[in-house]
């Protein structure tokens, strides 16, 4: 497979609201309808096989808005997206050994920026710490699991890397207002939100 340092910079795309497979193979229908074949698909980044030309481009934008999706072309806003989809991906496709790792390591390494310059960058666009963003995303893959009811709170709190149930209960209720086990109780499937919505 090509390396994105061999593409040209006009051949990649990056791809704002890629949040899930689903929203892959959505952009990946939409690329082939607007004539674009790819080399590579994935969370907010898209790789072309050929240098677009501005008809396909504009559509392309078209037909991605009208999904839910949006090109992105400032390099801060792609950044943010990056971080975005690293998180979303971490804690709600990867094992749980990724997710007990440091964050601020992670992210770093993933996207080659010191970390207090990703943190002070997402807080000044976004109007939350990437930490808060971190933790709604935590909490919104514990709702995910509360709701398929297959595992206990102390499975969950271990999953998503926390440090003991209580923890997991703290930050739970500080976000919701409930508590993991009344949730449960509920077993409302209204109190999970999309996860390009969570801020």
């Amino acid at each position: 497979m090509i390396s994105d340092s061999t593409i040209s910079k006009s051949n990649i795309l990056h791809i704002k609201n890629m949040v899930c497979n689903r929203c892959i193979m959505a952009v990946e229908q939409v690329l082939d309808k607007a004539g674009l074949e790819a080399e590579r698909v994935s969370l907010g980044k898209v790789v072309l096989k050929a240098e677009p030309d501005s008809d396909q481009l504009t559509q392309l934008d078209k037909t991605l808005l009208a999904l839910g999706f949006e090109r992105i072309d400032d390099k801060k806003s792609r950044l943010i997206e990056a971080i975005k989809n690293k998180v979303i991906w971490w804690i709600h496709y990867t094992n749980r050994s990724v997710r007990k790792h440091n964050w601020s390591d992670l992210l770093a390494d993933e996207l080659h920026h010191d970390y207090n310059y990703l943190s002070s960058l997402f807080s000044s666009v976004e109007g939350v710490t990437l930490e808060q963003y971190i933790i709604r995303q935590k909490i919104e893959r514990a709702k995910e699991l509360l709701f398929y009811d297959e595992l206990t709170l102390s499975e969950i709190a271990d999953q998503l890397g926390y440090s003991s149930v209580a923890h997991l209960s703290a930050q739970f209720k500080k976000v919701t207002g409930l508590t993991p086990s009344a949730l449960r109780r509920q077993h409302s499937g209204n109190a999970r939100k999309p996860l390009d919505e969570i801020l």
